[in-house]
């Protein structure tokens, strides 16, 4: 496989194997010939297979393997569930065990319903107690302490029931950025609570130490509550847990209850999945998809990921009897953005969503049926009920494949592997692949990275650029204008049947985000990996809508992100900053251009009549006057630094929404009504004028208006809309993708 210049240094960040002195023992080649070895054992023919499928770029496994294969550890999964019951035994213990699992790399998952609510009764001591929240506050902690293979913090998900007494703490507990900040947390919806949010009826708080009804709560109103929090930053996200238990395939040994930290992967408690992805940008021949070549590799990964089970060494002996008695193994996908950009399909059509639901059926027909013939050869999984599996087989709509005769087959001679298929992130390994993340479309044409200290590289997708190229209009300007935001969307440069194929996550409506991710969970055993972008503006009434979709579709799970939702998402797509001393850091305005144009509005204070006028450049609100009636004296020079302040902070790249959410609700004694609405202060009346005008930018109304300067006109196409943070390895723009946020230069990811 030919690397690229990105994959070459997250290899040799993450991957390739050093002496003590910090020299590279490996190279490409050497990696995957040990992963190959390691995997394959002492079957030569194997090894030579499972070496030319790794060096294809075909099918990558999940990074445990990559690091771990044939080394000491020899930790190979990626993701873990553990219980947690409820005494102080239980989660002390469970405590102990996430820590040896992150610390050999892997993920872990856990249900925190079966602890009793705060301030119930604990007879053993006569005391009450503290409560799942504060016990999560000790994971999170322990997840401080220690480094994910030594390297990084490990990530963990925390689920907690919609009927437990603690819910609505739980929706909120990380509303403050700053807590819980090892966790990504998600609520697990039952179908009697979506029942009961369709029907405006109350549900039964239980509390889990007694099993009795200790409450009620009305569905709609905590369904919403999960909406607002979701809004504003993004968590929690939800989980629909019956749906999930529906198709499990061993439901004698328990309920599934918790996923791996993004959350694809449902397990029991102690049970562990090795995942791999299917490169499908690869899989094309004569600008078709080669379906026999598809057949092929997803065969030849089966092979693989089914022989890591035996070749792993896991953390606990629990979690070895789990994993081997299931032989859960998760095949996914990456490249799909990339495979359709090279079919020249564009992801919000319905042509995408169809090709989508026949790859996958195909993908896990085919996995299914070579894992039977696995199981002719090796052995059935431990835990095999054929009744329980086939049932579990037939749910699936037999569009391409014949589910039917497979499921009679597996009946009679068995199957090898419990669960098959999952999409998950595939962070690092895309990135050698040199291919899109899993089943997301492309965050970015253009990147911005940082290379020595001060100086930045365009990074452009190599489809992008060969079409740009066929047709002469590949140019430095052209991508410099593109990184801005990311986009091609609404370049006059760019033809637009080009514009209509190369689309990017934030060009992309949530409804088709929400369609793509069923139409692939349609033929996936587990779950799939996702986020459901919203521009900045959207409200809380899309994203409610948004889940609503997701249950009706049959996804398994929705993590949603609101751009800029987070604090400490304030760079755009073309501005990052890497590797810079603290002074160089520091932003400084942009230049006020000659001519400026805006609106003003009148609003009625308790000082008087107030004239707020925001004026705009070709990069979108640049400055804010402000001046009312005959004031004079203090009152006058406090406005006019509330509006020099704002107008700094607007040329600086600051977020309106930012600044206005500084403004309103300050108070003074002479508080106005004004239009149905409290206008509380003179500052509060700036504050309410900015949003004003971020309503009227994000309308319909805003097009009437000519916005045209000398320079160019000041559109919405034009304004960056993907706000991001740094990378806290190389300062280049993180994406948030696949339930997590990642880089897409060095291979960073929070998770």
């Amino acid at each position: 496989m030919q690397l690229s210049e990105n994959a070459l240094v997250v290899l040799k960040k993450r991957y390739f194997r050093k002496d003590d002195k910090g020299e590279f023992l490996e190279d490409w080649p050497k990696l995957i010939k040990r992963v190959a070895d390691n995997i394959a054992g002492d079957d030569e023919k194997l090894c030579e297979k499972f070496y030319t499928l790794l060096d294809s770029g075909d099918f990558l496994p999940n990074s445990p393997t990559l690091m771990n294969a044939g080394g000491d550890l020899q930790q190979l999964s990626a993701c873990f569930v553990l219980p947690i019951d409820d005494s102080m035994d239980s989660i002390f213990e469970t405590v102990k065990n996430a820590a040896l699992i992150h610390k050999s790399g892997g993920g872990t998952g856990f249900s925190f319903s079966r602890l009793r609510e705060a301030n119930a009764r604990v007879r053993s001591t006569n005391g009450v107690s503290s409560g799942p929240i504060s016990f999560m506050k000790v994971f999170n902690a322990a997840t401080d302490a220690v480094k994910q293979g030594g390297t990084r913090r490990g990530a963990n998900m925390a689920i907690l029931n919609v009927d437990h007494p603690q819910i609505l703490d739980f929706i909120t507990c990380k509303s403050d950025p700053r807590e819980l900040n090892n966790f990504n947390i998600s609520v697990g919806l039952t179908e009697s609570f979506m029942r009961a949010v369709a029907e405006g009826k109350e549900y039964d708080l239980i509390s889990p130490h007694t099993n009795k009804v200790v409450g009620k709560l009305d569905a709609g109103g905590v369904f919403d509550l999960i909406v607002e929090m979701a809004h504003k930053n993004g968590e929690p996200g939800i989980v629909f847990l019956d749906r999930i238990n529906q198709v499990n395939p061993t439901p004698a040994l328990g309920v599934i209850e918790s996923t791996n930290p993004c959350g694809e992967q449902p397990l029991l408690p102690n049970e562990a999945c090795n995942l791999g992805s299917i490169n499908l940008a690869n899989m094309l021949k004569d600008d078709a998809l080669d379906w026999q070549k598809l057949r092929n590799v997803v065969r030849d990964s089966v092979d693989f990921l089914d022989r890591v089970i035996d070749q792993s060494k896991f953390p606990l002996k629990q979690i070895e009897e789990m994993a081997r008695a299931n032989r859960k193994i998760g095949l996914g996908v990456m490249g799909w953005a990339d495979l359709l950009y090279r079919l020249k399909i564009p992801y919000m059509s319905q042509k995408a969503v169809d090709l989508a639901e026949q790859l996958m059926e195909t993908i896990d027909f085919e996995a299914k049926t070579r894992s039977m013939e696995l199981a002719i050869e090796l052995g059935s999984f431990p835990n095999f009920d054929e009744s329980i599996y086939a049932k579990g087989i037939l749910y699936r709509e037999a569009k391409y494949c014949d589910w039917e005769t497979l499921a009679q087959d597996i009946q009679t001679k068995g199957i090898r592997n419990a669960t098959l298929t999952t999409i998950a992130p595939t962070g690092t390994i895309s990135m050698i692949a040199d291919t899109s993340s899993g089943i997301e479309p492309q965050f970015s044409l253009v990147y911005v990275k940082s290379v020595m200290d001060t100086e930045k590289l365009l990074y452009v997708n190599k489809y992008f650029e060969e079409a740009l190229k066929e047709r002469d209009l590949l140019s430095e300007e052209l991508l410099e204008k593109i990184s801005q935001s990311g986009s091609a969307i609404h370049l006059s440069e760019v033809p637009q049947d080009l514009q209509e194929v190369f689309q990017t996550a934030h060009d992309i409506s949530p409804e088709w985000h929400i369609r793509m991710q069923a139409a692939f969970q349609k033929y996936t055993d587990n779950a799939v990996s996702k986020t459901i972008n919203f521009p900045n503006h959207a409200s809380l009434e899309d994203i409610r809508e948004a889940y609503i979709l997701a249950y009706q579709l049959g996804c398994k799970g929705v993590t949603v992100y609101r751009d800029g939702s987070r604090e400490n998402q304030v760079l755009s797509v073309g501005s990052s900053q890497k590797g810079q001393n603290q002074d160089s850091r520091k932003v400084a305005p942009r230049q006020r251009p000659e001519i400026t144009h805006g609106i003003t509005q009148r609003l009625e204070t308790g000082c008087g009549h107030m004239y707020v006028t925001i004026n705009t450049d070709s990069q979108g609100a640049c400055e804010v006057f402000v001046q009312m009636g005959k004031v004079g004296g203090c009152a006058s020079a406090q406005l006019e630094a509330i509006a020099r302040l704002s107008s700094l902070a607007l040329r600086s790249r600051i977020r309106i929404e930012a600044i206005i959410r500084q403004l309103k609700g300050i108070r003074c004694p002479s508080p106005m009504w004004h239009k149905g609405k409290m206008i509380t202060s003179c500052g509060d009346a700036v504050g309410q004028a900015l949003e004003n005008f971020l309503i009227l930018h994000n309308s319909d109304e805003i097009k009437s208006i000519d916005f045209t300067i000398d320079q160019e006109p000041v559109r919405e196409e034009n304004i960056p809309r993907a706000k991001l943070a740094v990378c806290p390895d190389c300062g280049s723009t993180i994406e948030h993708s696949e339930g997590c946020l990642k880089c897409p230069s060095c291979g960073w990811s929070k998770c």
